[in-house]
């Protein structure tokens, strides 16, 4: 199963970004392949953050677009939002922890990591590279 981190959300989302085209197409192709996909928890939580900050996007989306933009994920019957659910994920964000030694902001990407690790997935769709500090974990950038 494939997961979708928030970068690729944000630039499907807001048709001011440079990349917004190729997330756009990305993030609809795996919405309607049939095959399960997920966006973890706290993906969706900083998408919300970022796309109505008004020092980073000018003019920020209003809310009543954010919340629409994310009801029609949730409408796609192959989605699954995942998160933190019992001691398998506590057990992967202390491995990460330690293996990468974290701290700071990288504490972020070790938990979307250890969510997407404790629930299966296979490869986590993201323009970040933070996530190179976890190999366990395969990263795409779709964008390229």
């Amino acid at each position: 199963m494939i997961a979708v981190d928030t970068n690729i959300l944000v630039y499907s989302h807001r048709e001011d970004s440079s990349f917004y085209r190729a997330a756009a197409e990305s993030v609809a192709a795996l919405a309607e392949s049939g095959k399960a996909w997920a966006i973890p928890w706290p993906c969706i939580h900083e998408f919300v953050a970022i796309v109505t900050h008004p020092r980073i996007y000018k003019p920020p989306t209003p809310l009543e677009h954010v919340i629409l933009q994310v009801h029609t994920w949730l409408e796609c019957p192959d989605l699954h939002l995942i998160g933190e659910f019992d001691t398998l994920y506590w057990k992967r964000f202390e491995e990460l922890l330690r293996v990468g030694n974290i701290a700071g902001p990288q504490v972020h990407y070790a938990r979307v990591a250890a969510i997407c690790l404790s629930h299966g997935i296979d490869e986590l769709w993201s323009a970040d590279r933070d996530f190179s500090r976890f190999p366990a974990l395969p990263v795409r950038n779709p964008l390229v």
